[in-house]
């Protein structure tokens, strides 16, 4: 798997760098905070959340203004000029219609975005985010917010990782020592110091809360319950503002989840389950069933398709009898020669 990554000019004149990964149908990651494309894709807390994105999809994401490969020191960071940035990239992919996924304060921008383009997003996910910054929703601790965007001008910039320590056990307080210094670097190269506190004091004054009900296309919110970065009340009142809205409580006190973490499986089986599937020949598969229909095409049998996804058997199986169903065959051997008929199935198969 390889990402390409491309530049695009967005309304100001702003180089904003994006990048594409994986085939099928297209799943747009909006904008947040701490993103570097090049740097994601070698580290480790990153890496498989990209992969199991773009399994059976194509994953368009992108860096906002100020932060990773697009350009740094830009005068203005508002939500307004994120959103637009977000309009630049999803018109320099060729994109119509695409499902939008914002995690963190990237949801904000997406419910702008969908806002404003209802023609455009088929489909919204929402994970850890918020409907109005910290500044908004709780202004008593504005003083505390404060020390915080401090930290990170005079601390960030330095060998020392302490000062970046702080913001890392917040994401991933049960992380490794290792996906710790992995987060601390990635705070480092994403941004300067300077560009790092104006970014987040953008994000602490965002208030789409007049935008959130006008959401007119079908919304999976997801929200952890012992987010440190994000309160579990917020997706709560999300998911009853917009119309329609499905929550999904996730078990981990995690903001970005981690790869072996029981929430991580859940919030994929939730994101396979809602999105529109991308099986080649099969479009009334989920994507998690194209993915499985994939390595049934390959010969695996069930023990090997769970570990291969991460997944128990009795899941597997489960999938599988809704596979047989939706592209009506009665065997295993059945659906090997129609999948394979049809195109799945031609990457390495086991020997």
């Amino acid at each position: 798997m390889k990402q390409q990554i491309r530049f695009c000019k967005s309304f100001d004149g702003t180089r904003i760098a994006y990048a594409t990964v994986g085939e099928g149908p297209p799943l747009v990651r909006a904008p947040h905070w701490l993103t570097h494309l090049e740097y994601e894709w070698q580290n480790s807390i990153w890496r498989f959340w990209l992969e199991a994105l773009s399994r059976g999809r194509t994953l368009v994401r992108m860096d906002e203004r100020g932060c990773g490969l697009s350009d740094r020191d830009v005068r203005e960071l508002s939500l307004s000029h994120y959103v637009n940035d977000l309009e630049a990239v999803i018109d320099a992919a060729g994109l119509e219609r695409f499902a939008l996924f914002g995690h963190s304060q990237g949801g904000a921008i997406a419910m702008e975005y969908a806002v404003r383009h209802p023609e455009r997003v088929t489909h919204l996910v929402l994970l850890g985010t918020y409907i109005r910054g910290r500044f908004k929703r709780a202004p008593e601790r504005r003083e505390e917010w404060e020390a915080q965007l401090k930290l990170i001008e005079v601390g960030w910039g330095r060998d020392d990782p302490s000062y970046r320590q702080l913001f890392a056990s917040q994401f991933i307080p049960s992380a490794t020592l290792e996906q710790l210094r992995q987060m601390c670097e990635l705070q480092r190269v994403s941004s300067s110091p300077a560009d790092a506190s104006r970014i987040l004091r953008s994000f602490y004054n965002i208030d789409v809360s007049e935008s959130v009900p006008r959401i007119s296309c079908p919304t999976l919110v997801l929200h952890v319950r012992g987010d440190l970065r994000v309160p579990f009340d917020e997706g709560r009142q999300i998911a009853a503002m917009i119309p329609g809205a499905r929550l999904v409580p996730l078990e981990s006190p995690n903001h970005i989840l981690l790869q072996h973490e029981p929430a991580f499986g859940q919030f994929l089986e939730e994101l396979d389950g809602f999105l529109p599937g991308g099986g080649q020949g099969f479009p009334a598969l989920t994507a998690r069933e194209a993915e499985i229909l994939e390595q049934i095409a390959q010969g695996l049998d069930n023990a090997q398709i769970a570990a291969r996804l991460a997944l128990s058997e009795k899941t597997v199986r489960n999938h599988i009898t809704h596979i047989f169903d939706k592209i009506g065959v009665e065997s295993r051997s059945q659906a090997i020669v129609l999948a394979r008929e049809r195109g799945l199935g031609q990457r390495s198969r086991p020997s």
